[in-house]
């Protein structure tokens, strides 16, 4: 199976005093020498790339390591790792800067993978559009960087817009046949084939949005889901997904409890953490069933949300 673009992610929590934030665990199967390295070690505020997020109480994507906060530089060129990007979650109470967990993605360096994530960003004192706030493009994306870089989205406008008005994840496949990708044939032209957007939370409520880009060669992940709630909440079901491997996965057949019993995507809903699970036979069944046929490794859940409280949660799979 091909190398994904997205190649290791890892989760922080805050202690109860709020002191620090600690490892509460990632999926480091393509960087073991690195998350050999990470395993155990804590930030403040304001220290490395998630002290940073937490500090500042918004996104960070670093397109380089030299020259940023990033402490564990060496280890990631080591591992083939050339960029980061931390999201700081704040749930129920985001006015008042209480952090549930952050996530770190890190992804394969740029020239040997096709595909982009971009961090967008609406800052209302100054437009009331989304601009994009940095990038990290892969090989073949220059006339596509461009375009993001020199382009401004209005709120239900392209991918990006479309996700911000609707508060929720959107996914987009065959990008070349869509016509509300504006950048359809360009980044078809750049090899990339699906994409993703969502909100991110910031502890002020300015609006921020993540682009995932996907190509064929080298897949963001090997496999992204959306669960909403069902009627009543006490339950998810999957909106939509995308399997490297199956292809597309129809909305609905599985339903997960919400809360512990849900594994790491039921927890993720009912107490707006992140988390991982680094052995997908280890989900609840029959999920596992179907993610172990698929040949997946690990998997990230990651609630999303809308007023501060948990609307859906993305699953991806590394």
């Amino acid at each position: 199976m091909a190398d994904t673009f997205i190649r290791a992610a890892e989760v922080w929590t805050p202690l109860a005093d709020s002191s620090l934030l600690e490892h509460s665990g990632g999926l480091y199967a393509a960087a073991p020498a690195f998350g050999a390295q990470t395993r155990g070690l804590c930030f403040g505020r304001a220290e490395g790339l998630p002290g940073q997020a937490w500090d500042e109480g918004r996104p960070i994507l670093l397109e380089r390591f030299e020259g940023s906060p990033f402490r564990r530089t060496e280890a990631a060129h080591a591992a083939g790792l050339g960029c980061a990007l931390a999201l700081p979650l704040f749930v129920a109470q985001p006015t008042e800067g209480t952090l549930s967990s952050l996530v770190v993605l890190l992804c394969g360096q740029a020239a040997m993978h096709q595909g982009a994530i971009e961090l967008w960003h609406n800052d209302p004192r100054i437009s009331g559009d989304l601009a994009l706030k940095t990038g990290y493009f892969g090989r073949d994306a220059a006339a596509l960087e461009a375009l993001a870089r020199d382009g401004a989205l209005p709120r239900g406008s392209g991918l990006p817009g479309q996700a911000w008005q609707r508060e929720g994840v959107v996914y987009m496949d065959q990008l070349a046949q869509q016509t509300n990708f504006l950048r359809a044939q360009t980044a078809a032209a750049g090899g990339i084939v699906r994409a993703l957007a969502m909100p991110c939370s910031s502890r002020d409520g300015q609006t921020w949005v993540l682009s995932l880009l996907s190509s064929g060669t080298t897949p963001v992940a090997r496999r992204v889901e959306s669960w909403l709630p069902v009627a009543g909440g006490q339950g998810l079901e999957r909106a939509f997904g995308h399997c490297e491997s199956a292809g597309r996965l129809e909305a609905g057949g599985i339903t997960l409890p919400s809360g512990d019993a849900g594994g790491v995507i039921g927890q993720a809903h009912a107490h707006g953490r992140a988390g991982v699970l680094a052995d997908v036979a280890q989900a609840p069944a029959p999920l596992n069933t179907e993610l172990v046929q698929a040949g997946l490794g690990g998997q990230l859940a990651w609630p999303i949300v809308s007023d501060g409280q948990v609307t859906e949660v993305l699953a991806l799979y590394l």
